[in-house]
């Protein structure tokens, strides 16, 4: 078994990924990460992509097709696999998560501060403000880890999203959001890797000069993708988004990664 955070960087299109997070791409140079770039699912919606990302189905099968749908997942989400196999699990994380994985619709008073190792996300900080400071976020992950020592532990930030949707995806705002966030994973991604945990860091979707994500554009659909840690040295590149969270539970031990088309040279991505 392993131990894996995975990092969800809310609204993070790969441009500005490549322009702005000089740390992960410090990491990618010298082959301490392996990056590469997925199209997001249709539509680029956030709670249809949460629910992609966390058990493997595409919204059109999922039937979660708008950020008004609160319902829990209609497949098992990695935190359910893991809770069943015995692990421990953790998320510092937007409430619709909550509602995908625990229950739904989500109460703040009943549902914002989780200890119940019975339920899939078994400690949980869910916020539900999208103006959520991502250093808080981060000091709120980093303390369900150093308390539970989770093996599945959830990161979502959602300051660059918010960024986009207040300014657009061509302001300066959303590119400091961008290297906000690249600041604060200098400064907790090394304590993760060095305490045994491997790291998964991608986005849902990207945005657009609109300031929504909702077209079939590459500025809204094309997200970055990271790996870091042993766990992924005999896995392959997923091609897909759908194939992220089957990787997430190959890393963890509880099932064989699908036999699917790797992503393409790493390098290539990481050189543009």
């Amino acid at each position: 078994m392993g131990r894996l955070v995975f990092v969800l960087l809310d609204g993070l299109g790969a441009a500005t990924a490549r322009r702005c997070m000089s740390y992960l791409r410090a990491l990618t140079e010298t082959e301490q990460a392996r990056y590469t770039e997925l199209d997001a699912e249709l539509p680029p919606l956030s709670r249809p992509l949460y629910a992609t990302l966390l058990c493997g189905l595409s919204p059109v099968q999922s039937g979660i097709l708008r950020n008004d749908d609160a319902r829990l997942c209609p497949a098992p989400t990695v935190f359910q696999r893991a809770r069943d196999a015995g692990l421990s699990t953790a998320a510092a994380a937007y409430c619709w998560v909550s509602e995908l994985c625990n229950r739904a619709p989500f109460a703040p008073e009943r549902d914002r501060l989780v200890d119940d190792p019975s339920l899939p996300v078994g400690h949980g900080l869910f916020y539900s403000q999208d103006a959520y400071p991502d250093d808080e976020l981060f000091r709120d992950a980093e303390a369900l880890r150093l308390r539970h020592t989770p093996d599945l532990l959830l990161v979502h930030s959602m300051g660059v999203d918010f960024a986009g949707h207040t300014a657009g995806a061509d302001a300066a705002a959303y590119r400091e959001a961008a290297r906000a966030a690249d600041g604060l994973l200098a400064r907790y991604l090394p304590n993760w890797l060095d305490a045994g945990y491997a790291a998964l860091i991608t986005s849902d979707h990207g945005m657009d000069a609109d300031r929504v994500h909702y077209d079939s554009t590459e500025q809204t659909r094309r997200v970055p993708l990271w790996l870091m840690g042993r766990a992924w040295r005999n896995l392959p590149l997923p091609a897909r988004q759908t194939q992220v969270a089957g990787l997430m539970l190959a890393a963890l031990g509880l099932a064989a990664v699908e036999d699917a088309p790797h992503a393409g040279p790493e390098e290539s991505h990481a050189a543009r």
